[in-house]
C-alpha cells in the first residue's frame, strides 16, 4: 500500500491511500505553512504509509494541528501516532467531540473550537464550521481555508473506486451513482433532511468554495457553491423518495 501526493491548491496538498479492501480512497489533506495541519489521520495501520506521504513534503515533527470531522478511524484512528511523533501537534475538533470522546481517546488534550472560530496557521485562514449529523455524527465539522477557498469536506461527495486526485467534471453525479449503486448513504445512519440540514448545506455553498477536498473520491475544482447545492437536491431527493 502506497500513498500518492497531489498539491490541489497552493500548498494543500492531497495525500491519497487505496485501500483494496474497502474499495475506497482514504484522502488526508496537508496544509503547509508555519504551523501545519493535516485534515484527517488515516487509519492507525496506515500510518507508516501516510507518515512517508507527510514527509515527502515537510519534516512530520513539525506538525501542529491535526483537524477531523468527527471520531472515527479513519478520521482520527492515527491521531496518537502523530501525536508521538509530533511533539508540538495539538487535535483541534468540536467543542462536543472534544469533551465526549476525544480528550479520553488522545494523549494529549485537543484544543476545542466554537463555530465560526478562526484557526490562523501563519498565511493561511482555517475557520472550523460546526455541522453537527453533516456529513456524520453529533460532533462533526469542517473546516474552510478561507484564502485559498479550499472546503475540507469530509464524507461529502463520497464516490468509491481509485479515480483520479483532482476532476473539474460531474463529482455530484459520482456521489449520486454511489447512493444509488448502494454504496453510500444520504447521511449517515439514515437520519432525514431536515431544514437543518438544508440550512447546513446552504452555509457551505454560500462559502463559495473553489476547491473541494473530498476524504474518499476526487478531489473538485470549480463552482463549489453549485456542486453543493446540487448535492443538497440530490439527497434530499433520495430520502424523500425513501419515505413514499
Amino acid at each position: 500500500m502506497k500513498s500518492n501526493v497531489t498539491e490541489i491548491a497552493t500548498d494543500v496538498y492531497r495525500i491519497s491511500t487505496f485501500h483494496p479492501d474497502y474499495g475506497i480512497q482514504l484522502n488526508q489533506f496537508l496544509i503547509k505553512d508555519d504551523e501545519p495541519f493535516l485534515m484527517h489521520t488515516g487509519l492507525k495501520k496506515m500510518f507508516p504509509v501516510t507518515f512517508e506521504a507527510v514527509a515527502s513534503i515537510i519534516d512530520p515533527a513539525k506538525l501542529r494541528w491535526i483537524g477531523f470531522s468527527h471520531f472515527e478511524s479513519d478520521e482520527c484512528g492515527a491521531l496518537n501516532e502523530w501525536l508521538g511523533i509530533a511533539p508540538n501537534a495539538q487535535a483541534v475538533c468540536s467543542f462536543v467531540g472534544t469533551i465526549v470522546m476525544v480528550n479520553d481517546f488522545a494523549d494529549r488534550p485537543a484544543r476545542p473550537l466554537n463555530n465560526d472560530e478562526v484557526l490562523e496557521i501563519g498565511r493561511r485562514r482555517l475557520r472550523f464550521l460546526a455541522t453537527p449529523h453533516v456529513p456524520h455524527a453529533w460532533d462533526a465539522g469542517l473546516y474552510f481555508e478561507e484564502n485559498e477557498k479550499t472546503l475540507l469536506c469530509s464524507d461529502l461527495f463520497f464516490h468509491p473506486g481509485d479515480p483520479e486526485p483532482l476532476t473539474e467534471s460531474d463529482v455530484v453525479g459520482r456521489a449520486k451513482a454511489a447512493i444509488i449503486e448502494g454504496l453510500s448513504t444520504p447521511l449517515a445512519n439514515d437520519m432525514p433532511y431536515t431544514p437543518y440540514t438544508d440550512s447546513t448545506l446552504r452555509r457551505l455553498a454560500a462559502l463559495e468554495p473553489r476547491t473541494l477536498a473530498v476524504m474518499h473520491g476526487s478531489s473538485f475544482r470549480g463552482d463549489g457553491r453549485t456542486a453543493i447545492l446540487d448535492l443538497a437536491g440530490v439527497i434530499k431527493e433520495i430520502l424523500s423518495d425513501k419515505r413514499e
